[in-house]
């Protein structure tokens, strides 16, 4: 287990005046038919006491279910292609703003719903509002990750969709490592996060977006999807 912070990240945050540790678990790389929960008990079990919670990202959970592909598997229909140039990148990620990725999105969600998320962002974004596309496309969407130039490979050539039943998985994970633990699948980035799956009722995992509002994993080549919030 790592208990050093990733670089520019603290390895203590406060919230709502409790202070709570974030210790980033360091493994290898998970790949596809990978078994999750022998991972989780290789790299997680020695490392929780009771009372903590483990946050899995969502990530290596996607691509121990085999929701990983390659981009020369995937071939983007024109609308991907002429949706994709519409979409903002960010130095965080590429999000939907490539063909292969829309391509999935629209595989994911629907042709329907990512059409109608387009046209309302259209007029909303003109109208100066932002975000109104991935409200509408839904988790499906905003989970779906392309390669970035930070990935670690294999997966800087491939489109990571996001995890499926996450809260199951979750629920899984809490009874694998027994005790009184909470689990959260999660997808946090440098532009924000969300809790695709927990163990916890809506306050608990509003708390740990705010705890993890920093990206205390990080975005990179860090090699920490595994973390443990404990309180301070």
């Amino acid at each position: 287990m790592s208990g050093e912070a990733n670089a520019g990240k603290a390895l203590t945050r406060t919230v709502e005046g409790t202070s709570y540790a974030r210790i980033p678990i360091r493994t290898r790389v998970v790949m596809p038919g990978d078994d999750l929960d022998a991972f989780i008990l290789e790299y997680a079990k020695s490392a929780v006491q009771p009372g903590d919670l483990l946050f899995v990202t969502e990530k290596i959970v996607a691509i121990t279910q085999g929701r990983s592909y390659t981009l020369d598997s995937i071939k983007p229909r024109k609308l991907a292609l002429f949706l994709s140039k519409y979409v903002t990148r960010t130095p965080y990620g590429i999000g939907l703003g490539m063909p292969e990725t829309m391509e999935m999105a629209l595989r994911e969600c629907g042709t329907p719903r990512i059409l109608i998320a387009a046209a309302v962002s259209a007029v909303t974004k003109a109208l100066g509002r932002k975000g109104d596309f991935y409200r509408i496309a839904g988790d499906k969407a905003r989970a779906i990750d392309g390669p970035t130039s930070g990935t670690i490979p294999p997966y800087n050539q491939a489109v990571v969709l996001g995890p499926d039943r996450p809260r199951e998985v979750a629920a899984r994970l809490k009874s694998l490592l027994g005790g009184d633990l909470q689990v959260a699948v999660v997808d946090i980035n440098d532009l924000g996060g969300n809790i695709l799956g927990s163990t916890m009722d809506k306050a608990g995992e509003k708390r740990l977006v705010a705890i993890l509002k920093d990206n205390p994993l990080g975005q990179g080549h860090e090699s920490t999807p595994l973390g443990i919030v404990r309180h301070g």
